[in-house]
This record gives structure tokens, C-alpha cells and sequence, in this order.
């Protein structure tokens, strides 16, 4: 079954065919780094970290590209206020972000470019803009004229008409809402004494837009198979990305388009401007495990479905985790049996595999994927109460686990959080202690010595492959 994606231009589902065979690009909008990023924004970026796992899975080459804002109207105003050049006032929100990936297990893109290092490109592309008779100029600043692309609109399903009624006005921030929709700035004049760039269109800044139309076409080239972002980014800027870019080239600027629902609150969605949004930081600060956070944000709901965050998901989602990581130990600490396998439980490994990849293929339904493995672990957790599975059954399971969490990514999370701080040699002495009372038959020692670990935060649970243990 060929892999396909559901286009939010064509309002359907459209089989992944890369422009060049075999190689898929993919460009994905990232963080406007003014603060440390939400998680109701990785909501987002975990979608894409799916795709990405998949795509990495189904293609022979895939290239990535994220883009970092690092300028616009917050990120100025805030320098000015701190004192800052643009490159100090975005540093630490930058390192932020990298180190909430980190906690995520996101897999990293293979570009990162920055706004800042790409103001030629930019200039370049308005150049052209007004070579195409698109664009017009206005006390210093350049901006795009949405009455000369016919097709805007289409993104978004609004008509341009009603987009264009009364669009003599103008925008010229990038804060603002759709209905205040107007032709937009390109190319921002700036006084001497502000922050800006000297160029062949004055001195200024890009607009938010054109930003990420020069960060992708000089990574990806001016056609590439896939853009994604969240739903709010589809109007307006994902639109104006469109119109600027095939007004320039004279050529589609992506095949597919991809976008994720928001993550809500108490049936709010979450954002910053509401002031009901919670960073992973705040987060795991109470207590609350990025292995529970990646899989409720990724598996509880399809990616084009809204989540809704509360205490009742977040427990859902970390029973799932802890249901899967301990099947997968379980497996792992087994012994297998000799043998070349058992047919009924090959049988079911394999139609697992064909289930899990199918709904995967079927615009990335990762809680449907998921749902099959569970099946699989309910069936399985039965036969291994009775009997160890045969070496090759075994095998073919491990693989089949191992496939499963190279795109759901959640079990190096659990085994991050479980082993927790490294002992101390005083804890480390009471489970030799232990361990050599379970070898002696000493039950009640091992009892004992069991309760005062646990008194210490440290769970020990006997295994067939021995004892072992992690901090609650």
C-alpha cells in the first residue's frame, strides 16, 4: 500500500510522490523564539516528528528542514527592552528549544536555518516579486498585492473576494488575525537607529511571511513534496507563503500540504496570547513524564483530531506507555525456547506488522497503528504466562517492537525515566544484599530489604533475567 497524506489544499487524501524518486523534502515551520515554546506548539512538532519517522521508514532519503524565526515584531521588542542584539535575546530560547527536543526524543531535522543568515535570499525573492509587477511600495516598506494572484484563497478555502473586500488597508505586523486580512508587508522600512539590514530595497526587515519561502527554496528548491505546520498556520501565513512564492518562480511551491489540529485546555486551545499554555518544563517540574507527554500528544488522537489535555488523558497516556515498556521488558529479559517458531503467534506478529504499517500508510493514523499492538500485547502477554516463546518467534517479535518504537519513539523515554539518578553506593549495597538472599532462598529478607528500597523511591521487580529496578 503506497503512503498517503491527507492535503489540505485538495481537501482529500494524496498519495506521497516525491517530486525526485525516492527523495523526499519536507519543510516544517518551527519556533518564533521570543519564549521557551508551549505544548500545545509541540503538538505540532511531534506530528512532524512522526512523519518524519515514517517518511524515514518508507523512502530511501528524506531531507528535513525546520526553520527558527529570529525575527519579527516580539523578538524585537524584546531586544529593545533588554538591551539586546537579536542574536543575544534569541540564544537562550533557542537552547531551550533543542533541550525540550532532547526530552522529547525528537529526531532532529537536517537543517535548522535561521531567518537572520537568509536576509539575501529574501531580498532576492521580493526582488523578483516586483519584477512580476506583484508588489508595491509605501513609506519605505514593500508589500505583496494579494488582488494579483488570482488563486488566493484556495489554501485556506476562502474566496479571495471576500478576502479582498475593502483591502486598501494594509498590515504591516505579523501579529494579526484573519479577518484583518490585506495585502502584507514584505519588506519592513526601519529607521537608522533600529534593528534592520541594510539593502538594495532600504534599510528594514522581512516580513514574517517571506521568511520562510527563502529558508525553504534555498534548502529544498523552488518546488519540494511536503510543508507542514499546525492549522494556525495556515492562514494567513502558509497562504501568503504560496502566493509570494509561485508569483516569483512561476512554479507549484509544494505538492502536499499537511496540518496538524490544536491541543486544548478545558476545551480552550492552548496558547500564549489565552495564558493557559504550560511549557514541557513546567510540566515535568510536577512530576509529569515526557514519555506520557510525547505519547498523548502523539497516539491519543489522530493528528488532524484536537487533544484535549487533562489529568484523565495524561494518566490514559501514561498507562499505555507503561503497558507497552513492560511488555517490550518482559520480552527482553525472557529466555526463549529452542525452536523455529510457533505458527499461531508468528501468524499474529505478522499481521500485526501488516495492520501497524497500514494505518500508518493511511495518513499517519498512529492511534489505529497503536491499537493493533496493543491487541498483539493482550494476546501474547496470555501465551507467555504458560510458555517462553521459541528463539526464532522471539526474534521476530523483538523486530517487530523495535520497528514500532523507531516511529512512536516513546521506550528510550521510559528507560531515561525509570533508571533515574544512578545509585548511591549505599542503595547499591542493600540490592546486592537482596540479591544474594533470593539466591540463599532468604524470603524474607529479600522482603524486607525490598520495602526499605522502596522507602528509598526505588522499585525492584524480579524478572526471570534476575532482579532490577527503578525510581517511582
Amino acid at each position: 500500500m503506497a503512503m498517503r497524506l491527507h492535503d489540505t489544499i485538495t481537501r482529500g487524501l494524496r498519495e506521497v510522490e516525491p517530486l525526485e524518486p525516492g527523495h523526499v523534502r519536507m519543510y516544517t515551520c518551527g519556533p518564533t523564539v521570543y519564549a521557551r515554546s508551549h505544548i500545545g506548539n509541540f503538538r505540532t512538532f511531534l506530528f512532524e516528528d512522526i512523519l518524519r519517522r515514517w517518511l524515514d521508514r518508507r523512502f530511501p532519503r528524506v531531507t528535513h528542514v525546520m526553520n527558527l524565526t529570529d525575527v519579527e515584531d516580539k523578538i524585537i521588542r524584546n531586544a529593545l527592552a533588554d538591551g539586546h542584539d537579536l542574536k543575544t535575546e534569541t540564544a537562550p530560547w533557542i537552547r531551550a528549544f533543542f533541550e525540550d527536543l532532547e526530552t522529547l526524543n525528537v529526531r532532529r531535522a537536517h537543517h535548522y536555518p535561521r531567518a537572520t543568515e537568509y536576509i539575501d535570499e529574501m531580498v532576492a525573492i521580493i526582488e523578483r516579486l516586483d519584477a512580476a509587477g506583484v508588489t508595491y511600495r509605501s513609506d519605505g516598506s514593500v508589500y505583496y498585492r494579494i488582488a494579483a494572484f488570482p488563486r488566493y484563497g484556495r489554501l485556506a478555502g476562502i474566496s479571495a473576494e471576500g478576502l479582498l473586500a475593502g483591502a486598501g488597508g494594509r498590515v504591516d505586523a505579523d501579529e494579526y488575525d484573519k479577518e484583518d486580512a490585506r495585502d502584507f508587508a514584505l519588506w519592513k522600512a526601519a529607521a537608522a537607529e533600529e534593528i534592520g539590514w541594510d539593502t538594495s530595497l532600504g534599510r528594514g526587515r522581512p516580513g514574517w511571511h517571506i521568511e520562510c519561502s527563502a529558508m525553504s527554496m534555498a534548502l529544498l528548491g523552488e518546488s519540494f513534496d511536503i510543508h507542514c505546520g499546525g492549522v494556525d498556520n495556515i492562514f494567513p501565513h502558509h497562504e501568503n507563503e504560496i502566493a509570494q512564492s509561485e508569483a516569483a518562480t512561476g512554479k507549484p511551491f509544494v505538492r502536499l500540504w499537511c496540518h496538524s489540529a490544536h491541543l486544548r485546555i478545558e476545551g480552550e486551545k492552548m496558547a500564549k496570547s489565552l495564558g493557559n499554555f504550560a511549557t514541557l518544563g513546567d510540566l515535568v517540574a510536577t512530576g509529569v513524564r515526557p514519555s506520557a507527554v510525547r505519547y498523548l500528544l502523539t497516539a491519543a488522537a489522530h493528528y488532524r483530531k484536537t487533544v484535549n489535555y487533562s489529568d484523565d488523558s495524561l494518566h490514559a497516556a501514561t498507562e499505555s506507555v507503561d503497558r507497552l515498556a513492560d511488555f517490550n521488558r518482559r520480552v527482553r529479559s525472557q529466555q526463549p525456547s529452542p525452536g523455529e517458531g510457533d505458527a499461531e503467534a508468528d501468524d499474529r506478529i505478522a499481521r500485526t506488522r501488516t495492520e501497524f504499517e497500514a494505518a500508518m500508510d493511511d495518513d499517519l493514523n498512529l492511534p489505529e497503528a497503536m491499537g493493533a499492538v496493543f491487541t498483539l500485547i493482550r494476546a501474547l502477554n496470555r501465551d507467555l504466562d504458560s510458555a517462553p516463546l521459541t528463539t526464532v518467534t522471539h526474534r521476530r517479535l523483538v523486530e517487530l517492537l523495535d520497528e514500532v518504537d523507531d516511529v512512536l519513539g516513546v521506550l528510550a523515554l521510559v528507560e531515561r525515566e525509570r533508571a533515574g539518578p544512578s545509585l548511591s553506593r549505599e542503595e547499591q549495597t542493600l540490592l546486592e544484599a537482596r540479591q544474594a538472599a533470593r539466591a540463599t532462598r532468604d524470603w524474607g529478607r529479600s522482603d524486607r530489604l525490598r520495602d526499605e528500597l522502596a522507602g528509598r523511591g526505588i522499585v525492584v521487580e524480579d524478572t526471570e533475567a534476575g532482579q532490577r529496578w527503578h525510581r517511582c
